[in-house]
């Protein structure tokens, strides 16, 4: 089964003076049938009003948000490291517990 992958956005704060995103708050989940593995997160933003590809937070979606963030972490990074995370589950290769 191939992994599914979802990127959310449950937060940005934002500047009301100027309308500019600065910490966009993000999740990241990867299911494989039965296996599930979440990583999250915030980016830092540094917004110019006066540049021509400006939006204003009430423009925002949380499209935008997700491809801002997904530029400065890496999205095949990301989604690559819960791959991986997902695999240990399948096939662990350490274990706790006692042997009695």
């Amino acid at each position: 089964m191939a992994i599914t992958y979802t990127w959310t956005i449950p937060t940005v704060e934002n500047t009301i003076a100027t309308g500019g995103i600065d910490i966009i708050h993000w999740r990241c989940s990867a299911v494989d049938g039965d296996y599930e593995h979440i990583t999250s997160g915030a980016v830092g933003c540094t917004p110019d009003p006066s540049a021509s590809d400006f939006i204003a937070y009430d423009n925002v979606t949380e499209a935008n948000c997700i491809a801002w963030v997904q530029a400065v972490e890496g999205k095949d990074d990301t989604e690559a490291g819960l791959a991986e995370h997902i695999e240990l589950l399948k096939a662990p290769t350490q274990a706790t517990g006692t042997p009695w």
